[in-house]
Formats: structure tokens, sequence, C-alpha cells
């Protein structure tokens, strides 16, 4: 009897005790498990930087505007005006057909020597810097906005440097200036749900077809601000490649407005009265820039703010909702008129060490700086960026985590918040932590040591301003007056 007793006493214990430990360990296990082989890693990237033959100077500047027949004398002022104040160097990057005269008039070869150009030259070099064979490659995403070619640009990288038959290819367009973010959510959902896997992330856009030749104010601007570029990342989840990371992808948050129909029509690819093709840019868009960025720092703040400033934050809303009424600030303490409006209550410096914004144009960075307080310092590798590249669209973001990288300031932990906007309308965030100290100065290596400069203003009002003062619009010639001393 005292034996049975002993053995259902042992069991009891067994079976009340350990067994809820042992489901216990198993639970534990099963989350580290999970989390293991799940993160987004960046094991290198590399930006692209067009041969000097492609650069696009104040006097090449003049010469392809005035072949635009369409344009007045009031509309080489406006122009005038837009690119003196677009922020935009004279050394940035335009496709071969602009520079050979034939931008009304390109070809579908046109728009595929762009991007085999900017494909061979990134790729090869990014995989030669990390190391890693094309053969490696598990996941391809590419998005060129602009250019959706048959067979897709991807199936065009798979064949020229001969992937595996079983790679995963996802070639996404239209998705605008935030199609860089957009991929990397793509990326990192497979990298979540596969492991030991190695991604390509290839984000750029197509110029070479999408010149516009016509005279509408609100999308000739885009030939303004719009120029070459593109960026190839490389990134993985396997956790034996951790210590090669530079990166590690911490949160990402989209916002997409397109249901609203202000925001889904201000900025657009469209014909205009004429029928010419072009992308139009509304005067809305600053609007919905700034609905798109309220709402998208509403959800992004908790995930990358200490708890201690989200608490300031709810205490000065509420102080600021007790003392007006009538005007209480938004969640997010963002204004909603046609500027970026006021500072925010926020300070995001508290949970973030730089900021890498979009280099949409100067209005755009300098909204963004003065909604989140941020310093010169903050804003200076977007404004350079914007200067000596222009507004690569999409890949944008890259041309800026170079700059940080080359002038040395990124340091193991900090972290680094990437801003983009885009058509639809989207704004696209991602919160990254530096692995470890980087000084890579990709291409910015021939120039990072000339920025920033004294001066940013560009040659063209030196060269062109003459023509404000011209009255006769029947009598000039863009290319034929001297420059103003």
């Amino acid at each position: 009897m005292e034996l049975f007793s002993s053995s259902l006493t042992a069991t009891t214990i067994l079976l009340y005790v350990v067994t809820p430990l042992l489901y216990l360990c198993f639970l534990v296990w099963k989350v580290v498990n999970h989390k293991r082989d799940h993160e987004c890693y960046i094991l290198g990237y590399q930006c692209y930087k067009p041969g000097d033959d492609r650069k696009l100077g104040t006097q090449c500047s003049g010469s392809i505007i005035s072949r635009n027949k369409t344009l007045a004398l009031n509309d080489f002022k406006f122009l005038l005006k837009a690119i003196v104040s677009s922020g935009i160097g004279e050394e940035t990057y335009v496709p071969r057909n602009f520079l050979q005269g034939r931008e009304s008039n390109p070809t579908v070869n046109d728009a595929v020597s762009e991007m085999d150009e900017f494909f061979h030259d990134s790729i090869a070099k990014l995989l030669a810097k990390t190391g890693v064979s094309a053969s490696d490659i598990d996941v391809l995403v590419v998005n060129v906005s602009m250019f959706p070619s048959v067979p897709s640009l991807t199936s065009r990288i798979i064949n020229h440097y001969k992937m595996r038959d079983d790679v995963k290819a996802f070639n996404l367009t239209g998705m605008g200036c935030s199609a860089s973010l957009v991929s990397l959510d793509v990326v990192q959902n497979i990298l979540k749900s596969q492991r030991n896997k190695c991604a390509l992330l290839v984000t750029s856009e197509s110029l070479s077809p999408n010149w516009y030749s016509g005279n509408d104010r609100s999308m000739v601007l885009a030939n303004c601000l719009f120029r070459t570029g593109g960026c190839a990342i490389l990134l993985s989840n396997k956790s034996w490649l951790k210590h090669k990371a530079i990166f590690k992808l911490k949160c990402l948050v989209r916002t997409h407005h397109g249901a609203k129909d202000d925001a889904y029509g201000c900025c657009n690819q469209k014909e205009d009265d004429e029928g010419r093709l072009g992308f139009y840019l509304g005067k809305n868009l600053p609007k919905a820039a700034t609905r798109a960025f309220v709402d998208n720092l509403r959800v992004l703040s908790p995930k990358i703010l200490p708890a201690r400033e989200m608490l300031r934050f709810l205490l000065v809303s509420l102080l600021r909702k007790f003392k007006s009424v009538t005007s209480a600030p938004k969640v997010a303490a963002l204004a909603t008129n046609t500027k970026y409006g006021n500072k925010s209550p926020l300070n995001l410096k508290t949970g973030v060490d730089h900021f890498c914004l979009h280099t949409g144009g100067k209005a755009v960075i300098d909204g963004i700086g003065m909604s989140l307080d941020l310093s010169e310092y903050d804003l200076e590798p977007a404004r350079m960026t914007l200067h000596r590249f222009g507004n690569t669209s999409a890949s944008s973001l890259w041309y800026v985590l170079a700059y940080m990288e080359a002038k040395r300031r990124l340091k193991r932990g900090d972290r680094v918040l990437m801003i983009s906007f885009g058509a639809g309308f989207k704004c696209n965030s991602c919160l990254w932590q530096v692995m470890k100290d980087v000084e890579d100065r990709n291409v910015w290596d021939e120039c990072i040591d000339q920025y920033p400069p004294h001066s940013l203003a560009n040659p063209f009002m030196e060269q062109y301003g003459w023509i404000n003062a011209v009255q006769d619009p029947t009598n000039f010639n863009l290319l034929s007056q001297p420059a103003t001393n």
C-alpha cells in the first residue's frame, strides 16, 4: 500500500510539476526559434553613378530646355525660378537620349539601355563587395515605376547573371518615389516566413521615355527635379552572416491614402490637354503629403520612441488641448495646411540618431525639417544628396545613407530613420540599427571631401538671369545671350 502511495505521489509530481515546466520550456524554445533567422539584415548596398559624359551642366540644361518649342517667355522665367530654387547642382545625371537631342522621341531601347547600364554596374559591384554569388540569391525584388518592360526587368537581371531557376522574382511598377521601402516590406515579409534566404533589392527609375515636352507648369516641374540613379541592396536573415551585416531592420510602417480622391490625384502620370504624356504634380501635393506624414508618425512613434517621450508628448498634448479647445492639435501635432506646418511636440531624437530623408526637393526637406525640429546637421545628408545627384526617385534614400556613411557618421548601435513619400499617395518609413562602425564612401568617394560646399547656389541665375529682363516674347534666344555678370 505504501509502495502504491509513493508511486502515485511521484506520478502526481510528474503530472503537475514536471509537465508544466517542460511545456513552458517548449513555449520559450518556440518563441526563440521563431525569431531565429527571421531578422532582416543589410549585408551591403551599392548606389549607381553614371559616367561623367552623362552629367547635366548648366549650358547643357539650357540646350535641352530650348528645344521645347511649346515654351513661351513666361514659361522660361518660371523654369528658371524653379531650377534656381530647387537645390539641385549641375553635376547630376540624365539619360543618354536627353543629351543626344532625342528626349521627345525615345525608343524602348533607350529605356532598356538605361536600366541595363545601372544593373550591370551596381549589381556587379555589390556582389563583388559582399562576396556573394548571383547563384546564392533566393529572392529578387525590382522596383522601377514608369517602365513596365516585357520580359520584366527581373527577368533581364536573372538572364544576365544566370540566377537559379527557383529564384523568387517580384517586379514592382507604379509605386512612385516611395517604392524602395515598399520593396523592402516585400523582402522583410519573405524573410520572416522563410529561413536562410538572401534577397537582392534593386531600386531605380526610368527617365528615358518620360521627358515632358509640353508647357503645363504642373507637369514641366518633373523635368527640373528628377535625375538618373539607382541602388542595389543585398539583404539576408541568415544568423551566421550577422557578423557581416551593416544594418538591421527594426520596424517598417507604410501609410497609403489612395482612398482619398485628392491624395490619389495629386501626383500621377497623365496626358496634358494637347495629349503630351508627363508626370503631374498638383498644388495640393504638400497637403496630401502632410496628412500621410501625420498618420505615418502616429503609428511609427510608439514603435521607436522611449516610454518617457510618449508620456511627455501626452502631457504636452493635453496641456495644449486645455489651452485651446477650438484649435486642438492632432495626435502627431502637425498642421494640415498647404505647408508642412507647425513643429511636432514629439522629439524623435530621443529614439533616432540620424534622419535619412527623401530628396523630393528643397521644399520637402525644409518641410520635414521644420515639422520634426531637425537641425542643419540632421538635414545636411539630404540637402547634399539633392545637390549632387538630384531627386533619383525611389533610390534617393540610399544616396543619403551613403553620404552619412562616407562622412563616418554611423557608429555601432546608432538608429537611422528613413522617411519617403510617393504617388498614391504614400508615406513610408523604417528604422535601421547600425550593426558596426561603417565608413564605405560608395558613390561619394571622389567628392565627399568637397561636401558640404560653402554655397549650394547653382549657376543658372548667373547664366540665364538676363531672361527676367526680357519684355518682347518674340525677340530672344535662350542660347545666344551672354551670361549676366
